[in-house]
């Protein structure tokens, strides 16, 4: 049975589906020794199918979803030109036991620490990032000062970051003093959102760390340690 060829690499765990369609238009994938660089190709498992020379098989992989408290002084990527320690360092046991690749769902800052998923399904990676799903990302934030009224509506109501307006959220003060901890939950995924929002109303992160995505809780997961999730918790996670 032949499909849509980008879905074939997402589900070989190469990619995300939109990351696929990406090398394809760039012309990076060969199907039988045959670059196709158009998005209705199709091809089968039995394909012999590379990217950039480099076979990837056509067998689905085992999809595998695992929940990383990622610690901060940490770089969201799979490699880094700096030589940065990566998230990928704390799932060494997984990849080989699994011989299987996991990509980053999103990014965290490399000064942001808390909960990180991880996955090898392009499809459901594509849920969770893409801005039309509005998927929820909860923080606690240590920030400078305590807002005001005031400023905890602006915050609310959406700031400019770069140019651009964000969309409602909600912030509520868990305790208050010099610094503040506060709890924040967005559903946008802008580069240092949260910073970025704190510093347009005047409190500036201390420190950062992401709590919840979607109905999905880090809990008591300790720092630096890696869990599967349930198939529960898969669905959970994308559920409003």
């Amino acid at each position: 049975m032949e499909i849509r060829l980008q879905k074939l690499l997402a589900n070989a765990g190469v990619a995300s589906r939109r990351k696929a369609e990406a090398l394809i238009t760039a012309g990076r994938v060969t199907v039988n020794g045959i670059i196709r660089t158009e998005l209705g190709t199709k091809a089968s498992p039995n394909d012999e199918i590379a990217v950039d020379g480099k076979g990837i098989g056509g067998k689905p992989k085992q999809n595998l979803y695992v929940m990383l408290h990622k610690p901060e002084g940490v770089v969201t990527t799979v490699t880094d030109p700096f030589d940065r320690p990566t998230v990928m360092e704390f799932l060494t046991e997984i990849l080989e036991e699994k011989h299987t690749r996991l990509f980053p769902v999103g990014r965290l800052d490399y000064d942001t620490s808390g909960l990180l998923l991880l996955t090898n399904d392009g499809d459901w990676t594509n849920i969770l990032t893409h801005p039309r799903h509005k998927v929820s990302k909860t923080y606690i934030a240590i920030v400078q000062g305590t807002p005001s009224p005031q400023a905890l509506d602006t915050f609310r109501n959406g700031v400019e970051i770069d140019g651009k307006p964000t969309a409602h959220c909600a912030i509520e003060i868990i305790s208050q003093g010099s610094q503040s901890k506060v709890r924040i939950t967005i559903k946008e995924g802008r580069n240092r959102q949260v910073r970025k929002m704190c510093e347009a109303i005047n409190h500036p992160v201390i420190t950062l760390k992401r709590v919840a995505v979607g109905r999905l809780q880090l809990g008591d997961l300790p720092r630096g340690k890696w869990r599967y999730l349930t198939k529960g918790e898969v669905e959970q996670c994308i559920q409003s």
